[in-house]
């Protein structure tokens, strides 16, 4: 009996130790993936929806892929203190679809450029500069911006020239208790309710090809007015300033991706300006 004691204590041994190794095992195993935390609007198409199924969504999944990372997201209405109440309060760490010059974000490299363009029917006026006289006699649908009504710049433009009491204005929020808030000015166009609308690029381009009529686009010119009124803007996606990895990881993915990329956006409809065309744009 004495001699078998160690042969037990050997096993029993190798039992504790074989033991460890598979706890070891499905530790590493349920190690948690990385989280890319995204802050988008949950009602927002063509950029963002709750069914992922808007651009900035689809871009997200591929830097994600890239980064090896897992997606969520914190859902919140693109109104006034966004910014604030989710990324700057710890809530996500990265916000999709941002103008390059929003001082409260640090940004990536943009993503793509885009316009203000005109929209009217195919059998409408063809505009295509806001010193167009006709437009000091059309119905002009505009985007309004923010909880306040802010001038978009095309708006600004115009109410320097004078052109004023023709216009009918649309929240670019639109009614959120609706699906697509973004839409009644390019529904407007398309029922006649206004001979022709400025809008925003992205938003034109995707509701105007779901029109049973035909509608065109065509970038306002100037492309920047003066004083200095830019009707293109340069979008990327931003991060907290501090956060200098996760820009240049996300950077390095948008780079990889370029194709890709450039794919989902002709998909969606977003017109896309680039460096050549802006050339001598005034």
């Amino acid at each position: 009996m004495c001699s078998s004691f160690p042969e037990r204590a050997l096993s029993t041994a190798l039992r504790v130790v074989a033991l460890l190794l598979i706890l070891m095992g499905a530790g590493a195993s349920a190690a948690p993936q990385r989280q890319l935390r995204v802050c988008a609007d949950p009602n927002n198409l063509p950029f963002s929806n709750e069914s992922r199924g808007g651009f900035e969504n689809r871009i997200v999944d591929i830097v994600a892929r890239e980064l090896d990372a897992t997606v969520t997201y914190v859902w919140w209405a693109q109104r006034r203190g966004f910014i604030r109440n989710t990324l700057k309060a710890g809530l996500c760490d990265l916000v999709p679809g941002i103008p390059m010059a929003v001082d409260m974000l640090r940004p990536t490299s943009p993503y793509y450029r885009s316009t203000y363009v005109f929209i009217t029917r195919e059998d409408g006026p063809d505009i295509r500069s806001l010193d167009d006289p006709r437009l000091r006699t059309l119905r002009i649908g505009v985007q309004l911006i923010g909880d306040d009504g802010a001038n978009a710049p095309p708006v600004q433009s115009l109410a320097r020239r004078g052109v004023v009491g023709n216009l009918q204005g649309f929240p670019v929020y639109g009614d959120y208790s609706r699906p697509d808030p973004s839409s009644p000015i390019i529904d407007a166009v398309a029922k006649g309710d206004v001979d022709v609308a400025i809008a925003w690029g992205p938003v034109a381009g995707y509701f105007a090809a779901r029109q049973r009529v035909g509608l065109k686009l065509k970038p306002v010119l100037p492309m920047v007015d003066l004083p200095f009124n830019p009707m293109i803007f340069d979008i990327s996606m931003g991060v907290r300033h501090e956060d200098r990895e996760l820009r240049n990881a996300v950077n390095q993915a948008l780079r990889q991706h370029r194709t890709e990329i450039e794919a989902i956006l002709a998909e969606y409809g977003v017109p896309r300006i680039d460096g050549a065309e802006t050339a001598g744009a005034r």
